[in-house]
């Protein structure tokens, strides 16, 4: 089976800088891969170059087989490929529902449609109840939620997840954790970057280890995690 998104030596550097370089690897469809490595490894630049923000300074980046390297982020949306971000940013004056709404209007111009998106990935994320909430009340938790549901509300096929679970306590984790893995049974494929090994061992069928820049591993998530060079580099002791 063709990978949906395939990366082909992607290098992106910054004057002398290398952030990412010769990045190659493949994510299937339905899949799920864990993008891992230790702060500043590259893989919320990696993120920036797959989805449009960043031009990679070489290499291919292909979606459904079709080359985007040069693609807007908006174009690189309406391919079916949506991210989040680390540091999430809701339209803090808008209702919860206003903002998902925000991520249906990129397929719609029909508002009723859009709120009927909306409130559809609102209750897929659990935060229906809060609708009409203004979106800057809501706590960090229930913010990274947010995020996702409006990244859901573009109607994606893959989903790029930037650190969701940065900031949540052990419950809301395992909510995340929970989440993540409906969206695998909905058919969407994701890649997720996290610092949380638990979390990565739990939601992923492969796992790419960054590290400065490079990638140092690749495999099963056992494998990953007893990995001599990844224990080295990045987990300091094996992962059970």
């Amino acid at each position: 089976m063709a990978a949906l998104l395939e990366l082909r030596q992607v290098c992106k550097t910054f004057g002398g800088l290398r952030a990412n370089w010769n990045v190659s690897f493949g994510v299937q469809r339905n899949g799920i891969l864990g993008l891992i490595g230790p702060n500043g490894a590259g893989k919320t630049t990696l993120f920036s170059c797959i989805t449009g923000y960043y031009p990679p300074s070489a290499g291919d980046v292909v979606f459904d087989g079709k080359r985007i390297n040069g693609l807007r982020p908006d174009e690189v949306c309406r391919l079916g490929m949506v991210r989040t971000w680390q540091k999430v940013r809701p339209l803090p004056k808008l209702t919860v529902l206003d903002n998902v709404m925000v991520g249906a209007l990129l397929r719609t111009w029909s508002l009723r449609r859009a709120r009927s998106v909306a409130e559809e990935q609102l209750a897929a994320v659990g935060l229906d109840k809060q609708a009409g909430m203004l979106a800057g009340a809501l706590p960090v938790g229930q913010r990274k939620r947010l995020e996702v549901a409006r990244a859901l509300a573009t109607q994606p096929s893959l989903v790029l997840l930037d650190e969701v679970m940065g900031g949540l306590n052990p419950a809301e984790s395992n909510e995340m954790i929970a989440l993540i893995l409906s969206l695998k049974t909905r058919g969407l494929t994701l890649v997720v970057i996290e610092h949380d090994m638990r979390a990565i061992m739990a939601v992923s069928d492969r796992v790419v280890v960054l590290n400065s820049g490079e990638m140092l591993a690749e495999g099963s998530p056992r494998e990953i995690a007893d990995h001599p060079a990844v224990i080295s580099a990045y987990l300091g002791e094996k992962v059970e």
